[in-house]
């Protein structure tokens, strides 16, 4: 992806079944809808500290896909943005996120533990659903945080820390 690139478009690499690995460059500030959508092969990408904004169903199935980390400035990940990534093992929530949208790591069956920070003040519906290894931790209490339904459905627990 040339230097000159400020945003991948929606559905730039959607379906490329062939597609194993991606550096986005620093240039690129947002990441658009299902941008790298069903990409099955996937399994590593490098999202630079110049992203803000990750828009729904970014990467969602791509099922391959091991690790993420999501840099300082994301400030939002969208509805569905990694649904289905069923291979995802590890991933960075920053403080920099004030809501998790619906869907966002639904279906992440190979997560196992996660840390919701303190900035987090809604997770929406079905945000978590189906990650049933998960273990997750909310840097936060109870009353702070809105939480939707069917946020947390078949995680193994949930536990707010204040």
């Amino acid at each position: 992806i040339p230097r000159s690139v400020t945003r991948i478009e929606d559905y730039a690499f959607s379906g490329c079944s062939s597609l194993t690995s991606i550096s986005i460059p620093k240039s690129v500030s947002r990441i658009g809808s299902g941008a790298f959508g069903d990409c099955s092969s996937l399994t590593s990408i490098s999202i630079p500290k110049s992203v803000s904004y990750i828009e729904w169903k970014a990467f969602s199935g791509c099922s391959s896909l091991t690790s993420i980390s999501i840099p300082e400035r994301v400030y939002y990940i969208g509805w569905g943005a990694f649904k289905d990534c069923s291979s995802l093992a590890s991933i960075s929530i920053p403080k920099s996120v004030p809501n998790i949208e619906d869907e966002a790591f639904s279906g992440c069956s190979s997560l196992t533990s996660i840390s919701i920070p303190k900035s987090v003040s809604r997770i929406d519906f079905g945000a978590f659903k189906g990650c049933v290894n998960l273990d997750v931790v909310i840097e936060n209490s109870e009353e702070n945080v809105k939480v939707g339904s069917d946020a947390f459905e078949g995680c193994k627990s949930v536990k707010f820390t204040k």
